[in-house]
């Protein structure tokens, strides 16, 4: 994994550099993800040119972890409660949806706050002349399991193209904490875990996607795959025959 980061913290430091940008901005939430991204960022361009901002919905079981994660990397770090932009939020699309006779689903208000939270962050790095740092790995994002225009945009995506099992021996190759890198993935959201949620476990999702190794839940994951493409591509624009001088 040593070559791996130094290729990561290469891309970072690049891509920030070419960008003109004087930093990056991330969103800490106490998870894995988060914790080894804000660490390779440090590395590449300077712990003092990296900001974490902490975002809960009210109480968060890991905001401590994610203070802590910061004060061990070293990076300076806000917390922002989105409870009440959340609840504005809520209240005004129960209100439109009470006239067209729908419901609230839950699949709204659990991909609400992830959106909320990266609206902050763009608000924050277009200020500071910073860029956002996307904390997604590539596990989560071959099955859908990210919120669209939410946790799965970013400026650029150190961690994208590494399933969870590699982000785990990433974060302990760069010495950080186990407790915090080997930690139960979840969402903050649910209450639940994440392979809880999804059905299955990572290590099996990851086999497969490195290595095609089937598994009892291999139709699954192929669907969840299948289902998520949208997530994954660029957004759908309608064809035209007109001439474009530029490229695309």
């Amino acid at each position: 994994m040593k070559n791996e980061i130094a290729k990561i913290e290469k891309f970072i430091k690049d891509y920030v550099e070419n960008s003109k940008a004087k930093g990056v901005v991330i969103g800490m939430s106490g998870g894995k993800d988060s914790f080894i991204t804000a660490k390779l960022c440090a590395n590449a361009i300077g712990k003092e040119n990296v900001l974490g901002v902490l975002m809960p919905n009210g109480e968060s079981k890991d905001l401590e972890i994610a203070i802590e994660n910061c004060k061990e990397i070293g990076i300076r770090y806000y917390k922002v409660d989105i409870s009440n932009i959340y609840k504005d939020i809520i209240s005004s699309t129960k209100d439109v949806l009470e006239g067209e006779r729908q419901n609230l689903l839950d699949i709204s208000t659990i991909n609400t706050p992830p959106r909320i939270r990266m609206t902050l962050l763009y608000a924050i790095a277009g200020s500071l002349n910073y860029l956002v740092a996307n904390t997604s790995n590539l596990s989560e994002t071959m099955i859908g399991y990210t919120t669209k225009w939410g946790d799965n945009v970013g400026d650029f995506s150190p961690i994208g193209k590494y399933t969870k099992t590699e982000v785990c021996k990433i974060g302990i190759e760069l010495g950080l904490s186990p407790k915090y890198v080997l930690k139960t993935p979840d969402d903050g959201l649910s209450g639940k875990s994440d392979e809880e949620k999804i059905g299955f476990t990572y290590d099996e999702l990851d086999k497969f996607i490195r290595f095609g190794e089937k598994n009892e839940n291999h139709n699954k994951i192929e669907k969840m795959h299948k289902n998520s493409k949208h997530k994954r591509n660029p957004i759908s624009k309608c064809e035209n025959n007109f001439k474009n001088f530029f490229e695309e």
